[in-house]
């Protein structure tokens, strides 16, 4: 993945590869988020009395604050650079893990859980991206923010087993604490690793911007405040909320719904295989195919996908091969956003503020998750519609028109065609 790049046309050397896999790893680090699943059943294995609804709470919370925390975060790795607060990232996740571990009741979890760990992967995840694809060229841009993203929907892989072993082991406070401790050492010593190129960088084979008659090129770098004037924005931050928060919501609950099959761990560790690959083929594809082509694809396969989930899971002993299939097919389409939104957003709006950019953009995947899990979580509980009470049918095939929505939009958005005076 090595490029030569320049600087007045000097060749420097490029340290993409080091800050991509640095990226990738604190990203395995962070993606504890996705083994809630696990930890919610350990709770209501504990005898806690927690309801479902609140038991989602902590992990609605943790998606909620990691996504508004993620626009104070891109803005301060645009200037403060990325290894500063990816080292605070690590330090409140850990932190809040080790809280969560002392206590039982659900503001605890709440507030070490969903608050702190959750604003901990904020700074983290806001530091991995924007220094990996800003090494790389555009050509290239979809499948390093994969390679980068994928890490967080891998974590699970090795997450959900060791969590089901450490609290079945030692219990729910011993695998809160372990975890806690060491991901605030491995996220801090990996962002160590971190660093942004400088600023002058050229790659080789740049084009310079075609100037108009009236001395015009077209605006590549948007301010925040700019790219919320845009259209756009607004049609990217509703299709990310559709896209995300169906995934999310599917999430949350990956091991209860897959319990009836006898493979809840099972799916947990498919979801997160496909949640992972699911990133770097959508990223990889996005280059081929375009950010528009790709998005709507992954939007019709998940809908068709959670359908079936809803359909097949439904039945009194339902097939265990398909239950862990359906699950790795919802994680894949659900990865594919959180590569191909970041690529959107800085094909539209450019690298100079992209930490923020992507920031505000990235409200759209915890509102979105935080929705549709609560909305999950009451229509379990027969808060919305009593007849579905004791089932996620209806929210199943309500997050599948959302998708539906979504797809029809990719038709919609375009780049922004802004044009500013060409520099001296």
């Amino acid at each position: 993945m090595a490029t030569r790049t320049t600087i007045d046309g000097e060749t420097i050397k490029s340290h993409g590869l080091r800050v991509t896999l640095a990226g990738l790893g604190i990203n395995l680090a962070l993606g504890v988020l996705y083994s809630w699943s696990i930890i919610s059943s350990a709770i209501k294995d504990a005898g806690w009395g927690w309801t479902a609804e609140q038991r989602a709470l902590p992990y609605s919370i943790a998606c909620l604050v990691f996504c508004l925390v993620m626009v104070p975060a891109g803005r301060m790795q645009d200037k403060l650079g990325p290894r500063l607060v990816a080292s605070l990232g690590g330090v409140l996740v850990g932190l809040g893990m080790i809280l969560a571990s002392f206590s039982t009741s659900t503001m605890g979890y709440v507030l070490g859980f969903g608050v702190l760990a959750g604003a901990g992967i904020g700074f983290g995840y806001a530091s991995a991206t924007p220094p990996s694809v800003k090494w790389f060229p555009a050509a290239k841009t979809g499948m390093i923010a994969g390679v980068v993203v994928s890490g967080f929907g891998l974590a699970s892989v090795y997450a959900a087993p060791l969590s089901r072993w450490l609290a079945a082991s030692f219990g729910l406070k011993v695998m809160m604490m372990s975890l806690g401790i060491g991901f605030l050492v491995v996220v801090v010593a990996l962002a160590q690793l971190l660093r942004a190129p400088h600023k002058a960088l050229k790659f080789e084979g740049t084009v310079a911007p075609t100037v108009n008659a009236e001395g015009m090129v077209k605006k590549e770098d948007f301010t925040p405040g700019e790219m919320l004037k845009t259209v756009q924005f607004y049609l990217l931050w509703f299709m990310y909320a559709c896209g995300a928060g169906a995934g999310l919501m599917i999430i949350s609950m990956c091991k209860k719904i897959n319990a009836k099959a006898g493979v809840g761990v099972l799916a947990v560790v498919a979801l997160a295989i496909g949640n992972g690959g699911g990133r770097i083929i959508a990223g990889m594809l996005s280059d081929k195919l375009g950010r528009q082509l790709t998005m709507f694809l992954f939007f019709v396969a998940q809908a068709i996908v959670i359908v079936a989930l809803a359909l097949v899971g439904g039945k009194e002993v339902p097939p265990a091969v398909a239950m862990i299939v359906l699950s790795a097919l919802v994680g894949a389409n659900y990865g594919s956003n959180l590569a191909l939104f970041p690529s959107a957003t800085k094909d539209y709006y450019g690298l100079k503020n992209f930490g923020m950019n992507y920031g505000l953009v990235f409200t759209a995947w915890g509102i979105g998750g935080f929705i549709l899990a609560q909305f999950a979580a009451r229509v379990y509980d027969g808060k919305i519609v009593p007849e579905w009470a004791g089932s996620y049918s209806f929210a199943f095939y309500t997050s599948a028109v959302l998708l539906l929505v979504a797809a029809v939009m990719t038709f919609i958005v375009k780049p922004p065609h802004h044009h500013e005076l060409a520099e001296a």
